[in-house]
């Protein structure tokens, strides 16, 4: 029953994280982007473009070219990755259609410039928040995923020739180089923003933890962080005595449960936290050759 509740827990988290992600990534695109008239890339991208050819709202053409992008990512790519947008999808449509009725002046006025820094730091933190939570915006990604599946070019290379199709295709609409331009800056700082935001969750912290009650602090730390301890032998020079040393390699994130967890059990133990540059196995990222 525990683990159950443990495993409810984390995806409420995560499901609640997800959604503030993709509210800041719809406040980004109606409050800044979309009433200056600048687009980037990713579907959304293409919605803004028809709506400034059409006046068709970006929901219902975000709504629609992801309908027809899921269907060929249920058939290619399967239906368990495609499961993971579908509800991302309808919550970025509604989230859309409500802010572009709400806002109809961007947020900061004739600062186009200023418009695109601020749209693309919002969005990229939103971005990097439903990424960090497991979430899925679908899209390009799609696209770019199914291009690397069958034409052996890079998922990062994909997204960049997509992205750059899309940017490029706003000059048809408004014939303005400086446009143009503006999606290009939104891009740039809209990436930048993701990585930095998902960089800065995924560093990695190591713990030596020195305490009589190690068996606790180590079995506290398995089941309430999830995280594995290695407990070493040790002797103090001072006292002669022996020890115990549990060591343990965590998220930043997760350090500050591990100390109320450590605080909790013995107050006085001795613990030292060290930064690594990069943690690789079961649990971290995947080992680089």
């Amino acid at each position: 029953m525990k683990i159950n509740k443990s495993v409810i827990k984390h995806e409420l988290k995560d499901d609640f994280f997800v959604f503030i992600g993709l509210l800041l990534y719809a406040v980004g695109w109606t409050g800044f982007l979309l009433p200056s008239k600048i687009t980037t890339g990713g579907v959304t991208g293409i919605g803004a473009i028809i709506y400034f050819a059409s006046n068709i709202p970006v929901g219902v053409s975000y709504f629609c070219i992801n309908a027809v992008l899921l269907l060929f990512s249920i058939r290619m790519l399967g239906f368990k990755f495609s499961l993971r947008t579908i509800v991302s999808v309808f919550v970025l449509t509604l989230l859309l259609s409500f802010f572009q009725t709400m806002i109809k002046e961007p947020l900061v006025h004739n600062e186009p410039f200023m418009n695109s820094i601020l749209g693309g730091v919002t969005c990229g933190i939103g971005l990097g928040m439903v990424f960090n939570f497991k979430g899925s915006t679908g899209g390009t990604d799609i696209i770019a995923l199914i291009m690397h599946k069958y034409r052996n070019i890079s998922v990062g290379k994909a997204l960049l020739i997509c992205d750059l199709l899309i940017i490029s295709s706003s000059y048809i609409i408004f014939h303005s180089i400086e446009k143009v331009v503006y999606g290009l800056v939104v891009m740039g700082v809209m990436t930048y923003t993701v990585d930095l935001v998902m960089n800065s969750a995924r560093q990695s912290v190591q713990f030596f933890i020195f305490s009589e009650k190690y068996m606790e602090i180590a079995n506290a730390v398995n089941q309430q962080v999830h995280r594995g301890c290695t407990i070493l032998e040790g002797q103090g020079w001072y006292s002669k005595k022996e020890v115990k040393i549990i060591v343990a390699m965590a998220k930043r994130t997760e350090s500050v449960t591990i100390f109320r967890i450590v605080k909790t059990i013995d107050p006085n133990a001795f613990i030292s936290q060290s930064a690594v540059i990069g943690v690789y196995g079961e649990g971290f990222d995947q080992i680089k050759a």
